[in-house]
């Protein structure tokens, strides 16, 4: 029996990539649940969980793409690829209407620019900080700060190296976790109790995966309401990063 699902395993990558990350959400809520009261929420145990096969993955194999470099694994590098990535992207966009953003009003708008331009330039100013001084560079490690998606997307348009585009990745990770872990501690302080601040809130912090899973473990009810704009900035920082902010980047470096 276990031969025969190795074998099927083995001769379906694909299959075998949902199989693992299907196991390591379930482990993730699980852990979230039992050990931490839900406080900190199974997404954020399930990157750091991620995070850490990829590390052992390349020190396993000796090569650069994690877990996908063993021969039973290398579905994960389809599934974690750019073509699943961004029909994500598109698919997340089509659910979102335009009109729902004017609930927010003003302030959501303005949160949306203000999300943006804000973690632009705080990743701009740690990129400069680390001693990179190309502007495609320093854009797209910025870019990686708005989050994890507008930073490689941002890079393959720059055409930046893939050290660069994975430090944006990072950047973008670490700021996801952090919105997870903090959004529910922080929640009573900030007046994020109702969908108005749920939106004006996604519009600021941008990550939607970080933002969704912040407001689940704070009030499940307001997820869709953070989800919808944080989808609005992931939108914004795609268009805005490689072409406006880029030339506002080069203008200095």
């Amino acid at each position: 029996m276990n031969d025969s699902i190795m074998s099927l395993l083995d001769k379906y990558h694909l299959i075998a990539a949902f199989a693992v990350i299907g196991l390591t959400m379930f482990i993730s809520h699980w852990m979230s649940r039992h050990l931490t009261a839900n406080r900190l929420h199974g997404s954020a145990i399930a990157i750091l969980i991620g995070l850490a096969l990829a590390y052992f993955g390349g020190i396993y194999t000796g090569g650069s793409h994690g877990l996908a470099d063993v021969s039973l694994f290398t579905g994960l590098g389809l599934m974690g690829g750019g073509m699943l990535r961004d029909l994500a992207i598109i698919a997340t966009a089509y659910g979102v209407r335009f009109s729902e953003i004017k609930k927010a009003g003003v302030r959501g708008l303005i949160a949306l620019f203000a999300g943006v331009l804000v973690s632009f330039l705080a990743g701009a100013v740690v990129a400069v900080g680390f001693g990179y001084t190309s502007a495609v560079d320093i854009t797209t490690i910025a870019a990686g700060a708005v989050t994890y998606i507008v930073g490689p997307v941002t890079g393959a348009t720059l055409g930046a190296s893939s050290e660069v585009v994975a430090l944006s990745i990072a950047a973008g990770l670490v700021k996801s976790i952090l919105t997870m872990i903090a959004t529910p501690l922080v929640a009573r302080m900030i007046g994020l109790d109702n969908p108005r601040s749920a939106m004006i809130f996604g519009g600021l912090i941008g990550t939607t995966s970080g933002v969704a899973a912040g407001l689940a473990a704070t009030d499940a009810r307001l997820v869709p309401y953070g989800a919808m704009t944080a989808t609005f900035y992931t939108g914004l920082g795609i268009l805005l990063a490689p072409t406006v902010l880029f030339l506002g980047v080069r203008m200095f470096f």
